[in-house]
């Protein structure tokens, strides 16, 4: 076990954003089950209320703060974090978790990219400049999981904003964990949670039953508290329809397409269709 994985203990105070519904509220549930002390953020008041009174029965209402909370707002953050220090005093775990997926064209409106990239990018950026200072100068072990995805990194065609805010996650979140090592003696960690296909609110596209390829928000957490236990950074999640050597392989040849000089998103590009089935199929 880590040091930082220590942050995982009864009384330990947990901060989820995007908490009450899908992967945040799978983690605010488990993070209860620990007996820590749970905080979750989220725009949709409903929700918010409902998994408030799921967690208060796990870990008792005296424990869990739930928070209308706007995270592409730098000042609603800030409040919810005199709220938090207030409360309960430091913070172990920083889950920024909250993201839309409206859908995205290279061409749409201004005002539907700013609030994807401003939800998405702009709320883990700044969930960690203002949690992660109090987290670093409390000396105390500390965790800061910024969730991904799949998308960020092999960036298919056609929604093209949230790949974009993901990919910014990915790069902000390397850059926060190599800041965080280079301080002698720190004992906060950073993670990139990097989810597949997972049967959530915001992928569930109408969809009533979940699909067979799909995993549940449980599954995801589970495999991210095993693969945080063992200090990975990238939490590469893999689901009923994607074993884990399939998205090295899309990823492999995502960057190919630099090193190779091929056109962008090669993949879906008709003259490489069957390279790349045989590099996938190892020929």
């Amino acid at each position: 076990m880590t040091i930082e994985f220590s942050a995982f203990a009864p009384s330990r105070v947990a901060v989820i954003t995007g908490g009450a519904s899908g992967i945040g509220f799978a983690a605010a549930r488990h993070f209860a089950s620990l007996g820590m002390k749970v905080v979750i953020a989220d725009r949709d008041g409903e929700a918010l209320k409902a998994a408030g009174q799921v967690l208060a029965a796990i870990v008792g209402e005296e424990n869990v703060l739930a928070a209308a909370t706007d995270v592409s707002r730098s000042d609603e953050l800030r409040a919810l974090h005199e709220q938090v220090t207030t409360r309960f005093g430091n913070v172990h775990v920083l889950m920024n978790n909250a993201g839309i997926q409206p859908g995205s064209a290279i061409f749409g409106s201004c005002e539907s990219w700013e609030r994807i990239l401003g939800v998405n990018l702009g709320g883990v950026v700044n969930g960690c400049q203002i949690f992660g200072p109090g987290m670093v100068a409390s000396g105390e072990p500390g965790v800061i999981i910024n969730t991904g995805s799949k998308q960020g990194i092999t960036t298919p065609p056609g929604d093209p904003a949230y790949n974009v805010s993901k990919a910014g996650v990915k790069a902000f979140t390397e850059a926060l964990q190599h800041e965080l090592r280079q301080k002698e003696g720190g004992k906060v960690s950073a993670h990139l949670l990097i989810p597949g296909w997972v049967y959530t609110p915001l992928a569930a596209k109408g969809r009533t039953e979940k699909p067979a390829g799909a995993w549940m928000p449980e599954q995801v957490i589970a495999f991210m508290m095993e693969r945080l236990e063992a200090g990975d950074f990238y939490i590469l999640c893999p689901d009923n329809d994607t074993p884990r050597t399939l998205d090295e392989k899309r990823m492999l040849w995502a960057i190919g397409d630099i090193v190779e000089n091929r056109p962008p998103l090669s993949r879906w590009h008709g003259a490489y269709g069957e390279t790349f089935k045989a590099f996938v199929e190892g020929q």
